[in-house]
């Protein structure tokens, strides 16, 4: 009897998906500015951004590096 990932590969696109939501939430927040108006800015928010984006570096080399999976 053949084996199938029809499990492994339903759960990959479910796991994509939960990616891809994310995704487009970050997008839609970077859209607005991330909810914070020019004359509102200060440190405390270039501080969160630099935060923001270490931890999508980090996700970024994991994708692109030795974090690939089956690779």
């Amino acid at each position: 009897m053949p084996k199938t990932n029809d499990a492994a590969l339903a759960a990959f696109i479910a796991r994509k998906a939960e990616i891809d939501a994310a995704l487009d939430r970050i997008r839609a927040a970077s859209d607005d500015h991330f909810f914070t108006s020019p004359e509102d800015v200060h440190w405390g928010h270039v501080t969160a951004l630099a935060d923001h984006a270490a931890l999508l570096q980090r996700i970024t080399e994991a994708v692109y590096s030795g974090g690939q999976l089956g690779r």
